[in-house]
């Protein structure tokens, strides 16, 4: 069976590099350094634009935990509909409660919109917060999502392994699990192989080198995670690479 790559991308231009590279289809988001955001109007126009395959869309309105006000949930429902506008395939979305379990009642409606609007939706990784992932498994499955992207409950999906593969057997089928964080080239195979998995997840991304000539090495703008002028984006050839690599191991 061929394994499908879905490129996390955090910009239109590496959408468009995912695609070179032979991605199934882009999840689109914003500031991956905090775990991923809900991508600007511009960025979901233009990608949409410019891509043939599939664009999912990250619905997450803030960085940090994934329970939300009034307010908030309010921002996704509003972000939600210009998905739709657009002709985006899918969004991802995920809503908890105090205690680590789903928020079924948030959840069920956001689902509800979605499919009225014809798209798809993943469960995000909301999913590796919860408190008991295989009773988030039957919740999930039961609001009718398509997927499920997960670490497994660990930062990376390579140390989270074995509980993905618990996951995929305990789906059996019901909905697709996917394999996210940390995946690459070098640990793709050994994903697949100990997993069973057959889409799996990655931001296939390098750092890209400013070309500014002029640079003020005195100050810091944004958080200091990274390079003031650098910036990480999707890289053709990585995709290509995992691609490749995901498929050899699956013959």
């Amino acid at each position: 069976m061929k394994i499908s790559l879905e490129v996390c991308a955090n910009s239109a231009q590496s959408a468009v590099a995912a695609q070179a590279g032979g991605a199934s289809r882009v999840e689109l988001c914003d500031n991956l350094h905090e775990g991923g955001t809900t991508p600007s109007y511009g960025q979901i126009k233009i990608a949409r634009q410019l891509l043939q395959i599939p664009i999912h869309i990250l619905l997450r309105p803030r960085a940090g935990d994934f329970l939300y006000t009034d307010t908030e949930y309010e921002i996704i429902k509003a972000d939600m509909a210009y998905c739709s506008e657009a002709g985006c395939e899918a969004v991802v979305v995920g809503i908890l409660n105090t205690d680590g379990t789903v928020d079924k009642t948030r959840c069920a409606e956001l689902v509800q919109l979605a499919k009225q609007a014809g798209m798809r939706t993943t469960f995000h990784r909301a999913f590796d917060l919860c408190a008991d992932m295989f009773q988030a498994l039957e919740d999930v499955i039961e609001l009718g999502f398509d997927c499920i992207l997960t670490s497994g409950g660990k930062t990376t999906a390579i140390e989270g392994a074995s509980k993905i593969a618990q996951l995929i057997q305990k789906a059996a089928g019901r909905i697709c699990i996917m394999p996210g964080g940390g995946v690459s080239e070098y640990n793709v195979a050994d994903l697949v192989h100990f997993t069973g998995a057959t889409e799996i997840h990655s931001s296939a991304r390098t750092r890209r080198q400013s070309t500014m000539t002029f640079k003020n090495t005195h100050i810091i703008v944004g958080n200091a995670f990274s390079d003031e002028y650098d910036l990480d984006e999707t890289n053709t050839e990585r995709v290509k690479n995992i691609i490749m690599k995901a498929n050899q191991q699956s013959v």
